[in-house]
């Protein structure tokens, strides 16, 4: 799992616009792991496919570029709190 592999600049731009933080690329079972654990600290948690660069060289040291869909990009952001008697 490494930050430095390449981001989809025009999606991660319209999500970071969205409130949307990216945190890392990963996938089972610490994919799972961290979907719960964010949840359980009050995040929303949205998984995006991995958009790897197959001439990059960090991914090419990862090798993760050969099975990108078994990874995702995590992003989380705050929960957004309901306004309160308008249920």
């Amino acid at each position: 799992m490494s930050k430095n592999c390449p981001r989809g600049t025009s999606r991660d731009n319209e999500l970071e616009r969205q409130g949307w933080i990216r945190r890392f690329v990963a996938d089972e079972p610490r994919l799972s792991e961290v979907v719960e654990l964010y949840k359980s600290l009050g995040y929303e948690v949205r998984l995006e496919p991995a958009a790897f660069d197959e001439t990059s060289e960090e991914c090419k040291k990862c090798l993760l570029y050969q099975d990108c869909d078994k990874y995702k990009t995590v992003y989380i952001r705050p929960k957004k709190e309901k306004a309160k008697g308008l249920d």
